[in-house]
C-alpha cells in the first residue's frame, strides 16, 4: 500500500461541468474548490510558548543555530580510547573519567583510556569509545577484550544530525511533538505560528433534540453538532460557538448574526430547497455574500458558501454522512489554509478493491468502505443518512459519474484516520 499527501482533497475530473439538475445552477465540485480556496483569509500570525505550539502551524522559515550533536560525544559507556593504540596493546592506563554534563577537558594519548559516560563530551586526542561490556578493569587499568575496534566507534560526531544553517522548519509545516523537540534543541522557547480559526457551528431544525433530553414522536437526537465539534477541534481550529436553532426565521437570523462574527460559521441542515429551509434567506437577510450554492458531489449537493464581512461560511446538508463528506472536501482544507497550513488535503492510499462499485449517474460519488490488508471495501448502507456505516469506515472512495469498477482495480482512497 502506497501512502501520498494530496496539497488539495482528493478530487479528480468529474466528467462534468457547471450543469442544471431538476432545473437549478449545480458547479463541479472542482471549481466549488477552486472558488472557496480562492476566497480565503489568511490569519495573523502569533507567538505562542512551545507547550501551545503541539499541531500549530510554523509561519516562518526556521534554520539551525546549533549543531546537533553540538559536540563530539559517547554514544556508549565505556572507556574512551585511541583505536590504533588500543588495538595494538589492549591493556591501557586509566587517566580519568568524563560524566555526561560539564566537560572536565580531559586529554589521553597512545597507551590511555579515560573512563567515559553515555552523552559525555570526548576527550581530546580519543577517537573511539569501547563498551564498558567489552572490557575489564585491573586497577588504574583497564583491558580491551575485543579486537574489532575502528576508528569512530560509539562516537556522535559534532554536526552529524543537523548542521548550523541548516533547515529546520518550513513555513506552513505542523508543529509535531518531535518538531518541539528539535526547536527545543536549539534554546527556543517560542514560535512564530498561524492563529487558530475560531469557529461558529449553527446546527437547524425541529425535528432534533439534544441527547439527554425527552424524545418525543417524530423526532431525532441531534447529532451533526457534535461530529462538527470533533471534526473541528481534529482541524486544529477552535470551536468558538455552538447552538441549535428551530426552524424560525427570526431566531435563525439572530443566530447566523452571532455566528458570522468568528472567522468560519459552519450551518448543518436548512440549504436545500423546502419551504422550511430558511438558511439561504436568513443570511441575505443579515446582508450575507452567497458565492455558490449546490455542487455536483455525492452525499452534499446541496452546499452553500459565502461571506459576511471578515467571516467565511460553509452551509452543510442535514444528512450525516454528508455533512462529513462535505466538511472534509470544503471546510478542513479551508480551515488549514486559514491558519497557514501547507498541507490541506488528508493522506491517500492506492489500494485494490475488494468487489465492484458503480458510480452514480451525474455526479462523484464518495463511497465510505474499510481499508484493511491493502483492499478497500464498502461498508454499511451507502445513503447519505446511514450513520452507524460511516462509523465503520476508514477510507472513502471518489467514484466518477457513471464509472465502474471491477473486483482488484487499483484504486485511490482518502484515509479518514
Amino acid at each position: 500500500m502506497q501512502l501520498v499527501r494530496a496539497e488539495l482533497p482528493f478530487i479528480a475530473d468529474c466528467g462534468l461541468s457547471n450543469c442544471r439538475l431538476n432545473g437549478l445552477p449545480v458547479i463541479s465540485e472542482e471549481e466549488a474548490l477552486e472558488r472557496i480556496l480562492s476566497k480565503v483569509l489568511f490569519l495573523p500570525p502569533t507567538e505562542v510558548f512551545l507547550a501551545d505550539a503541539l499541531d500549530r502551524f510554523a509561519a516562518a522559515d526556521l534554520f539551525a543555530t546549533i549543531p546537533l550533536p553540538p559536540f563530539d560525544n559517547s554514544g556508549m559507556d565505556g572507556y574512551a580510547v585511541v583505536a590504533e593504540s588500543a588495538t595494538r596493546d589492549p591493556r591501557l592506563k586509566i587517566v580519568g573519567e568524563q560524566p555526561a554534563g560539564v566537560s572536565k577537558n580531559l586529554s589521553l594519548s597512545t597507551g590511555e583510556a579515560v573512563r567515559i559516560f553515555t552523552g559525555a563530551p570526548m576527550p581530546k586526542g580519543a577517537d573511539t569509545v569501547v563498551m564498558q561490556e567489552e572490557t575489564q578493569r585491573e586497577g588504574d587499568f583497564v583491558r580491551v577484550r575485543t579486537k574489532q575496534i575502528s576508528e569512530g566507534d560509539f562516537v556522535r560526531q559534532a554536526g552529524a544530525d543537523l548542521a548550523i544553517g541548516q533547515q529546520i522548519i518550513k513555513r506552513g509545516d505542523r508543529l509535531r511533538p518531535t518538531t518541539l523537540a528539535l526547536l527545543a534543541s536549539q534554546g527556543i522557547r517560542s514560535v512564530t505560528v498561524g492563529k487558530r480559526a475560531q469557529v461558529a457551528i449553527v446546527t437547524t431544525g425541529d425535528e432534533l433534540v439534544a441527547p439527554g433530553k425527552e424524545l418525543h414522536a417524530g423526532q431525532i437526537f441531534e447529532s451533526n453538532g457534535v461530529m462538527l465539534a470533533a471534526l473541528v477541534a481534529k482541524a486544529d481550529a477552535k470551536l468558538s460557538m455552538r447552538r441549535h436553532c428551530r426552524d424560525n426565521f427570526d431566531a435563525l437570523c439572530a443566530a447566523l448574526r452571532d455566528a458570522t462574527q468568528y472567522d468560519a460559521a459552519i450551518i448543518s441542515g436548512g440549504v436545500s430547497v423546502g419551504e422550511r429551509d430558511l438558511v439561504r434567506e436568513a443570511l441575505q437577510e443579515i446582508r450575507a455574500e452567497i458565492d455558490l450554492w449546490r455542487v455536483a458531489v455525492k452525499p452534499g449537493r446541496p452546499f452553500l458558501f459565502g461571506k459576511r464581512e471578515q467571516c467565511r461560511i460553509f452551509g452543510l446538508p442535514g444528512n450525516p454522512v454528508s455533512t462529513f463528506v462535505t466538511f472534509l472536501i470544503f471546510v478542513r482544507p479551508i480551515l488549514l489554509r486559514m491558519m497557514g497550513a501547507a498541507e490541506i488535503g488528508l493522506l491517500r492510499a492506492r489500494v485494490r478493491l475488494g468487489h465492484e462499485v458503480s458510480g452514480d449517474e451525474t455526479r462523484p460519488h464518495y463511497f465510505r468502505g474499510e481499508l484493511k490488508d491493502g483492499q478497500f471495501k464498502t461498508v454499511g448502507r451507502q445513503e447519505s443518512h446511514a450513520l452507524f456505516g460511516l462509523t465503520r469506515a476508514n477510507a472513502l472512495l471518489r467514484v466518477r459519474p457513471q464509472e465502474k469498477l471491477v473486483a482488484g482495480t487499483e484504486v485511490e482512497v482518502l484515509l479518514l484516520d
